[in-house]
């Protein structure tokens, strides 16, 4: 990530304030859709892959056609892979990849840290 060294221009010390407002468009575009963050729970609460029914049965509200673009978008950002075998019934299993793993781990960070501060204190 570039930094700067004119402390003075920048609120954030040694990072450039325009290049961190791109990344953040980025990442909103990535994450912030409807259903992004519920889809990657299942994935990461286990090791095994996770099968597209389970998804299905998993997120309440959401239309096929909606979880579909949604996996096909993560995959796509190379934040899970997906594995269709030829069965009938047709089976498709979906992993997370470093990638996605280190994305979800910041997500759960991101929660612990709101937990931690929503506390009446």
């Amino acid at each position: 990530m570039p930094t700067i060294q004119d402390h003075q221009s920048c609120s954030f010390e040694g990072y450039h304030v325009e290049y961190l407002m791109k990344e953040t468009l980025k990442l909103r575009k990535l994450i912030t859709k409807r259903g992004t963050f519920e889809m990657l729970i299942p994935l990461c609460c286990t090791t095994n892959p996770v099968r597209y029914m389970k998804f299905r049965n998993t997120l309440h509200g959401f239309s096929s056609r909606t979880l579909a673009r949604r996996l096909k978008e993560l995959e796509k950002a190379d934040i899970l892979t997906r594995q269709a075998y030829h069965e009938t019934p047709p089976r498709v299993e979906y992993r997370l990849t470093p990638k996605g793993q280190e994305l979800v781990e910041s997500i759960v960070s991101l929660l612990e840290w709101m937990r931690r501060w929503s506390k009446k204190r």
